[in-house]
């Protein structure tokens, strides 16, 4: 059975049966990314036991300058990783064991790798929600750079990606403040929420000694300690809240690497990205293309799989730690990877994008954009019910159409042909400029609401 096993796998897995096991076993390749929350976690167990009398001060002096070597090798890259040891916890304390000897046995007293993968795992993230929140926070900043640029810079609104109604380009831009506002909103939530500390839960049921885990709570930076063991060690909420808000960022992201790409195009030419975020064409010398924004599309549906694939591990779990649980991971690591790499190469291109005024105002005034404000001005000025302003404004539209002019260069008299009522004084809302103007409601896309918006942002980011 043996040889016809490793005929099968080949020569990966040329030991056998024990080196498939150890293979799925093992998961020191990727969670000793773990090493400075593991030592960190340990550092505050161990004073902790010294503290309540569990072990000796002694001991736990010796532990913590074992670990402070044990750190500083990792960094090195002279730390002797072991497969053989499955994981970084293992391999942090055979090590400590090497250095210290005996006492580094002590330091797993009141401990299990349940609680201290736990405690780990949810330092490790709650360090990349601050990650998150100061990435956005950057993103943000190049955004209302953008918007206080410009500010009065008319471009078409679009429906269905249809020419709808002239807004700002600051007000665009905007709207991408508002959406990362709430996906940094989220990461804040999510880092509140998680800010409990697991360590003490030990296997599933506490444990005898008499620990204090408001004391380690403290000394992680944790407001308080888990309330529930059982609870403690099964609980991987927080990995799945990090990548529900990561994927939602990722959704904001993507939505715009696709105006990107739409905009830089030669149909469109909105927008011309630097140098830094384009490539050239090996065989059309005239192309730039958008490469940046079109891998930054693919990669962050990346961050979508490791949210569903971590739910249908977490779904089937009966309560508490089961070894499918190993697998949290590798997909939290590459969600928070791949959104740091989004948020920073978004930042990079929103900074470095150059609008183009010229094209952006050209296209604001097209496909008769100005129809709601003349719909508008016949229910204000003439009381007309909306619907029917709704019907004189389409007839109006055709009529333009057919002429092959916009709605401002049709005459009174063929205005009022299709309503006697409308005066001279249409003329003053119809037009791009006007139509900005005019759209002063909170939130809208008048510039001087627009200067309001970026200022209350610049106020709140600080």
């Amino acid at each position: 059975m043996a040889d016809s096993a490793n005929s099968m796998w080949g020569g990966r897995f040329a030991g056998g049966v024990d080196a498939i096991m150890e293979a799925i076993n093992a998961s020191i390749g990727f969670d000793r990314r773990l090493y400075a929350q593991d030592i960190a976690g340990s550092r505050a167990h161990a004073a902790m036991l010294a503290a309540r009398g569990i072990i000796s001060a002694e001991d736990a002096a010796a532990i913590d300058q074992g670990l402070t070597r044990v750190a500083a090798e990792i960094e090195a890259g002279s730390f002797p990783f072991s497969p053989a040891l499955e994981d970084i916890h293992m391999n942090i304390e055979a090590r400590l064991k090497d250095l210290i000897g005996e006492p580094a046995g002590r330091l797993h007293t009141a401990r299990s790798r349940n609680d201290q993968v736990a405690v780990d795992f949810r330092l490790w993230v709650r360090d990349q929600c601050d990650a998150a929140i100061d990435g956005l926070t950057a993103l943000m900043r190049a955004f209302l750079d953008q918007a206080e640029a410009g500010a009065d810079w008319p471009m078409p609104g679009f429906t269905h990606l249809q020419t709808a109604q002239p807004v700002t380009w600051g007000h665009h831009m905007l709207a991408y403040v508002e959406m990362l506002s709430r996906d940094r909103g989220r990461f804040m939530d999510a880092r509140a929420r998680m800010n409990e500390c697991p360590l003490g839960a030990a296997a599933l049921a506490g444990t005898s000694f008499p620990i204090d885990r408001d004391m380690t709570a403290a000394a992680l930076g944790f407001d308080r300690p888990t309330a529930n063991s059982l609870d403690s060690v099964s609980d991987r909420d927080f990995a799945l809240e990090f990548l529900g808000a990561a994927s939602i960022c990722a959704m904001h992201l993507s939505r715009f690497a696709e105006e990107l790409v739409i905009w830089s195009s030669a149909q469109f030419r909105f927008v011309r990205l630097s140098d830094a975020f384009s490539t050239g064409s090996s065989i059309m010398p005239q192309k730039k293309n958008p490469d940046a924004a079109e891998l930054l599309r693919a990669k962050l549906g990346r961050i979508m799989g490791a949210h569903v694939a971590l739910l249908v591990v977490m779904k089937g779990l009966a309560l508490t730690y089961s070894k499918d649980m190993q697998e949290d991971k590798e997909q939290v690591f590459d969600a928070a990877d791949t959104l740091m790499l989004g948020l920073a190469a978004m930042t990079g291109m929103v900074r470095d994008m150059a609008a183009n005024r010229d094209a952006l105002a050209a296209a604001a005034g097209s496909g008769f954009s100005t129809a709601t404000d003349l719909a508008d001005w016949l229910v204000r000025a003439l009381g007309l019910p909306f619907r029917q302003a709704h019907h004189v404004t389409g007839t109006l539209v055709r009529m333009a159409e057919e002429a092959g002019c916009d709605l401002p260069d049709l005459s009174l008299v063929q205005m009022q042909s299709v309503h006697a009522g409308i005066t001279d004084d249409v003329f003053g809302v119809l037009g791009v400029e006007n139509s900005l103007r005019s759209r002063r409601s909170y939130g809208g896309t008048a510039p001087e609401r627009v200067r309001e918006q970026v200022a209350t942002w610049r106020e709140r980011l600080g």
